[in-house]
Parts: C-alpha cells; structure tokens; sequence
C-alpha cells in the first residue's frame, strides 16, 4: 500500500502528512508550537501582533511569509484567529520532515497542477472550482499544467487537496509549492575533528583552506540512511572493527572466494580491506575520526583478483532480486 493511502488508493485519514514531491510521498510532522502567515500589508503586523501575543514573530522565505512562535496550547486557537483577519491572506502550520527535524517546511497558498492530455478544460475547471483552486499562471513547457491558488473557498490545507488530487487517475502531478529551510543537520563535536582537514580544511601553514571536500554543506542536506548501502570490493574486511559497528551497518557480506558470509583477513597481504571503507562510512570513535558518509549501510565484498566485473556485477544483482542492496 502506498504512504498516505488506503488499499482502495484513496487518500488516508492522515493524508495531510504526507508531501507530494518529484514523484515521491514524504512523512511530515507538524510542528507543535509556530505557524506562518501571508500579509496583504506588512503594516497590519504590529496590530495582529498586539491581538495574538505570540512569543516571536520573524521573516521567512525572504520575507514573503511571517513566522509566528505560539505557545502549542494556544496554536490551533491563535491560527484560526490569524485566518479570520482581513489583513491575513494565507495561515498555515508549519512542518518539518519526518526523517530530518532539522528541515523546515513552509506552505504557500500555491499548489501545481498538471491533467491528463485527454481531461477537457471543463473538467479541469469543474475539478479545481470542487477543491477551492483558481488558476494564478500555466507552467511554461509543460502541457497541461497550472500554478494554482487555494482560496478562501477550500475547505482544506494545499497539503491535503494536493493528495486528494493525486488519488485521481486524471490528474498527474500535484504538489504544493513550499518553502524548505534547513538548520545544520550537525557538526561533530569531537576534539579532532578540526584536525582532518579533508573535511574541513583551516588555514594554516602546510593546508589550503579551500582543500576540503565540502562535507558540511553536504552534511546540511543528509547524512545519508541505512536504506542507501554502499558496496566496496576488495580483500579482507575486519568485520569486527569497532568503526563498522552499529544496527545495520553492515549488511550481508560476502567472501568470494571461500564463497562464505564471512570475509575476514587471512594473510598478511589482505589489509587493504578494512581501511578502504572506514574512512568514508565511519562516525564516531574513541579516536575521534569522522567519515563523510557515517549514517549509511556497508555491503562488503573480499573477491579474489581472477574475479572479474561482470561476474562481480552477477553477484550484486542476484542480492538485489532477493531485496538485499
């Protein structure tokens, strides 16, 4: 059953959680103690703040939307009151993403629409006039699609119309046009850390400070997730290394060559293994060292060098018919 709908494909009591974006449904939370809102003058600001009291008030989305900190025992109470005043174009809630607190999911009142080839403009009109939808502008170059405006007339936030809509076999995309800020996912904290300079390069005599590889703005996007394995080929693992320890952090490995599940060193010469994966994969060590992927999985393979690429790439596709990446 797909996120956010019931075995009939309709949208599920909880649809309103769920974010229609680039083909994909994504979880969200919503946020217990802010809001946003839409000013039609920016000058009404400090009369509704004198009515509703929030606990702060600041710009977002370059100041096309006005962030409000409400107390989470007055918030439902202060949005209502927020949309029946004549100054407030748009109130919503405020989101994050499920699977990253730190990302902040900011509704507009817009939402794009693309239909089907063969579903007429009446149609189309009919359907939109049902959800409370005008069309603000067409998408150009793309057929068939429409930026839409939820009115005073929809009965239901962008978030959840757009899901409706997407349970209907005429309607294609259907997205609200949202604003996304993120915090720093984090930085580490250990003492090293500002020794390792490929990750985080500072000035000084001997490195660039342009030397790094960027990882912090990457960290600000993801960490990376267990679903996303990553699967290195080369002699003996260690799998006993206390950097590769964790709930799935490795998964099924494999020794080509003894053809068993376990691809431990065996000589002398089969150091290279263990390595090659942990300066990418690792977190966090008594050593204090930190790799640029720490939150993905490790498949591990310890092939013997007859094997070749294409017997390689067998072994990796017969893993994923049976689900295991």
């Amino acid at each position: 059953m797909t996120q956010g709908r019931t075995t009939d494909g309709s949208p599920s009591p909880g649809t309103g959680l769920i974010l229609q974006r680039g083909g994909e449904e994504l979880l969200l939370e919503k946020a217990r103690d802010r809001l946003t809102t839409r000013l039609a003058d920016n000058a009404s600001l400090d009369a509704l703040q004198a009515q509703i009291q929030p606990q702060w008030v600041r710009p977002v989305a370059q100041g096309q939307l006005v962030e409000w900190g409400i107390e989470a025992d007055r918030l439902e109470d202060c949005l209502q009151r927020l949309r029946q005043q004549p100054a407030v174009l748009f109130a919503s809630h405020v989101y994050t993403l499920a699977n990253s607190p730190q990302t902040w999911i900011y509704l507009t009142e817009q939402i794009t629409l693309q239909f089907a080839p063969d579903f007429g403009p009446e149609q189309r009109d009919a359907l939109m006039q049902q959800q409370g939808l005008v069309v603000l502008s067409p998408l150009a170059g793309l057929p068939h699609t429409f930026i839409c405006t939820v009115t005073a007339q929809a009965s239901e936030n962008p978030i959840k119309i757009a899901n409706r809509l997407m349970a209907r076999a005429e309607v294609l995309t259907a997205e609200p046009n949202v604003v996304i800020t993120t915090a720093p996912l984090y930085r580490p904290e250990d003492g090293l850390y500002s020794q390792q300079w490929h990750l985080s390069a500072t000035t000084s005599f001997d490195v660039r400070v342009d030397a790094d590889i960027s990882v912090e703005a990457a960290w600000d996007i993801t960490v990376g997730a267990r679903s996303v394995v990553i699967a290195v080929s080369d002699d003996g693992f260690d799998l006993n290394h206390p950097d590769l320890q964790g709930l799935g952090k490795i998964v099924a490995p494999k020794d080509l060559k003894s053809r068993d599940a376990v691809p431990l060193p065996t000589g002398n010469n089969e150091s290279h293994g263990t390595p090659a994966p942990v300066w990418p994969l690792v977190k966090r060590t008594e050593l204090e060292l930190w790799g640029w992927l720490p939150a993905v999985g490790l498949c591990q393979f310890g092939p013997p060098a007859f094997w070749t690429i294409t017997r390689l790439k067998n072994s990796l596709s017969g893993r994923s018919t049976r689900g295991q990446r």
